[in-house]
């Protein structure tokens, strides 16, 4: 439910070579990647395998890579609410549990809402996202990261359902008061631990595969 024609795009670090990532080709949605179309870049957003056109936006994640060791897999996205929650220019507050994987760890990237065409711009990017795994780009949408391919993907969608229930609940007048901020840091650790991932991930495997 992320996708937008064929824009937008998914990485994964490869497992034996830190320095080459797969990648979702240009002119493909993420519903068409297939182990035949997927390409192979290096960190410095080369294209080094495969037979598909590199996608323009490599940049993103050829420099979440190079600055970023601890990172996995990146995956850019424009889907509607995080795209309209960003044009609010408001902080995401913990009003759902998906809310509070991202809680105060959810930067803006402002710089352009151009396509991420250049090494620099990805640079701007990194800088934005700093020491966090998820990023809104202003008019644009997303970047969300991981340690894994299974963390990166489930987080894109909780990003997406935190910021749906943000919006909703924010065209309404909310009475409580916003949950406790230790309470929150316990759902964080308890949503982010790796089995939360994988057997979500798997969910997924299962419902589309």
């Amino acid at each position: 439910g992320l996708g937008d024609f064929t824009r937008g795009h998914i990485s994964v670090r490869h497992d034996g070579n830190p320095i080459l990532f797969y990648m979702k080709p240009h002119g493909f949605g993420f519903e068409e990647m297939t182990v035949e179309n997927i390409v192979t870049c290096d960190l410095s957003g080369a294209k080094v395998d495969g037979v598909q056109k590199r996608h323009s936006e490599v940049f993103i994640h050829s420099e979440i890579f190079k600055a970023r060791p601890d990172l996995h897999s990146v995956i850019h996205f424009h889907s509607p609410y995080s795209v309209a929650f960003a044009a609010t220019g408001h902080k995401l507050k913990p009003l759902s549990q998906p809310a509070a994987l991202f809680a105060d760890v959810l930067p803006m990237f402002s710089e352009t809402i151009d396509l991420i065409r250049e090494p620099a711009q990805g640079k701007a990017v990194v800088d934005a996202l700093g020491p966090y795994k998820a990023l809104l780009l202003r008019g644009h949408g997303a970047v969300v990261a991981g340690e894994t391919l299974e963390e990166a993907v489930i987080s894109a969608i909780m990003l997406e359902e935190a910021c749906m229930i943000h919006l909703l609940a924010s065209s309404a007048e909310v009475n409580h008061p916003l949950p406790d901020a230790d309470d929150v840091a316990r759902l964080k650790v308890n949503l982010c631990n790796e089995e939360q991932f994988t057997v979500n991930f798997g969910y997924l495997k299962r419902k589309f595969g």
